[in-house]
């Protein structure tokens, strides 16, 4: 008889052990959902960051081209004829 509780007793005590470890777990995985989700929203805030430095930086660009930059005269003649061809399109559509 004494041998059976003493089996009761180690099962028992496993299986708090056990449940004790799925808690600590269970706090474990809420605790790095939390940090993905605080990641997430900084990649995010650094690919919007990335994006508008990008489009500060193509402005410049275009900017030094209009000042008389040498380096960019190709692209910027490129993005003036497209936006002439956008506007031509717009003055059509406005025609119609």
């Amino acid at each position: 008889m004494n041998n059976i509780e003493d089996v009761v007793d180690a099962l028992e005590f496993k299986i708090s052990k056990a449940l004790g470890l799925i808690a600590d777990l269970k706090a474990s995985n809420l605790d790095l959902q939390q940090q993905i989700a605080t990641a997430q929203e900084e990649l995010k805030r650094q690919k919007q960051l990335n994006l508008e430095w990008k489009d500060k930086y193509e402005a410049l660009q275009l900017a030094n081209s209009i000042l008389g930059s040498d380096d960019n005269k190709k692209e910027t003649k490129l993005k003036i004829n497209a936006l002439i061809r956008d506007i031509d399109y717009c003055i059509a559509q406005l025609a119609d």
